[in-house]
């Protein structure tokens, strides 16, 4: 396995540069019970998307989900190696939707074609840990740029395998990972030997691994740089980068510039026909008291889409860390170049603390499928050059700042989106309540 060899180079250099990192996790571990934490999340979940150019087919989603999580991590037994379990439970309670209205993502469909009354899930892993490098075995929820689970919708996906983290060097942390099924938000169970794609028209592609290398550097407290690889195994290799930098001008004023760039190439028998892709987005934010202004710009370069890994059926993957991938849309359309503009407002300066809100367009041209290969599972779903399409994202959050509801939050999220006939005209309303307890 390619991963393990990565995994073992990664323990090497960290067992190797032991003297240049911090303060060891393991030797200040207090033990498997006293460094435990159990968190119960109620999250209530109201989905509406209505499609404005769907003729004879669904006009509108429309359901409402009630979903119950409790996530436990045990600490690490003392010793020079410790061990620990993590676990987590979760239940879902439809409380609205129809046969005409289902297919937000929030509940399975059952084999009537209806949203089920409910559906769980349960699951953990195994963990390992010397000095400041972590091993983990189970199911998992993987956040690395090219493998990261998606949080969306009432609960978040998950994958099987393994993942190992290490902070050995200061300021440095790596992460690989080695999985070989995933399993959407939604659902009860793995999908054994296949990770999907991202489009919906793009389906699963049966995959017996999906492995990724990486690491991020802080250079100081305002610079970092992070780099990552990966390999979908038949489908293709795929590269990262990012470099953050951020400019502190005064008290209250600062600017801050965010650089992202994939490279994906196919790889082995090319399941998804040939991929050569380059797709990068800057964003540039002006911080000033409450007020922060953003403007970003995302190009991609390739004859295909730029896509990425999901961890079931319904683009349930947030593998994506492009400044245009927004609530809809992800602005990732062969050869698509896309601009965005964006607001955010902290009312905290204003004597409201935990209120907030966001307002973001973004608008993209210039997509054109024609020139993709023929026979990938990617042609005949793009237009020419002259597809165009644009979003428009308005939120407003709360959350409880003390007493008993502490950290109990209200959000409302509302999304346009017009297109060409590439992609659907549509109007979206979230409405999600969240209120996490720590137990433990």
């Amino acid at each position: 396995m390619q991963v393990m060899k990565w995994s073992i180079i990664a323990l090497a250099i960290a067992a190797g540069t032991t003297q240049m990192a911090a303060a060891s996790q393991q030797s200040d571990s207090k033990g498997f019970a006293e460094d435990s934490s159990l968190t119960l999340l109620n999250k209530n979940f109201a989905f509406y998307r209505n499609f404005k150019n769907n003729p004879g087919g669904q006009n509108y989603r429309n359901e409402w989900a009630h979903g119950i999580s409790a996530m436990y991590e045990s600490g690490f037994t003392q010793g020079t190696v410790g061990f620990g379990v993590d676990t987590h439970a979760m239940l879902g309670i439809k409380l609205n939707s129809g046969g005409g209205t289902r297919g937000t993502g929030l509940l399975p469909i059952g084999s009537d074609g209806k949203a089920q009354d409910d559906y769980s899930y349960a699951g953990g892993a195994v963990k390992a840990q010397i000095s400041n490098t972590v091993l983990k075995y189970g199911n998992l929820f993987p956040t690395a740029p090219v493998f990261a689970i998606g949080t969306a919708r009432l609960f978040p996906s998950s994958a099987e395998g393994f993942q190992l983290t290490s902070g050995e060097i200061e300021n440095l942390t790596l992460d690989a990972g080695h999985f070989t099924s995933t399993r959407d938000g939604n659902a009860s169970t793995n999908r054994d030997g296949s990770i999907a794609l991202s489009y919906d028209f793009a389906g699963v592609i049966d995959a017996r691994n999906a492995d990724y290398v990486g690491g991020t550097y802080g250079v100081n407290d305002n610079l970092s740089f992070t780099l990552y690889a990966s390999e979908f195994e038949d489908v293709w290799r795929q590269y990262y980068g990012n470099a953050n930098y951020n400019i502190p001008l005064s008290d209250d004023q600062a600017l801050n510039f965010d650089f992202n760039a994939y490279r994906t190439l196919d790889e082995g028998r090319a399941d998804a026909g040939d991929i050569d892709n380059t797709t990068f987005s800057l964003a540039a934010a002006y911080s000033l008291g409450a007020h922060k202004f953003t403007l970003a710009y995302q190009r991609v370069n390739g004859d295909e889409p730029f896509d990425y890994l999901s961890m079931g059926g319904f683009n349930s993957g947030d593998s994506i860390f492009l400044a245009n991938s927004v609530q809809y849309s992800d602005f990732n359309a062969p050869n698509e170049r896309s601009w965005q503009a964006r607001y955010d407002l902290n009312m905290a300066e204003y004597g409201v603390p935990g209120l907030s809100f966001m307002g973001r367009y973004v608008s993209g041209d210039d997509i054109d499928g024609t020139k993709m290969d023929p026979n990938g599972i990617y042609a005949g779903n793009f237009g020419d050059g002259s597809d165009k399409h644009w979003e428009r994202n308005l939120e407003a959050k709360y959350v409880v700042q003390e007493g008993s509801a502490k950290d109990l939050s209200f959000r409302i999220r509302h999304a346009t989106h017009r297109a060409t006939s590439f992609d659907s005209d549509l109007d979206e309303v979230r409405v999600i309540i969240e209120y996490p307890l720590e137990v433990l």
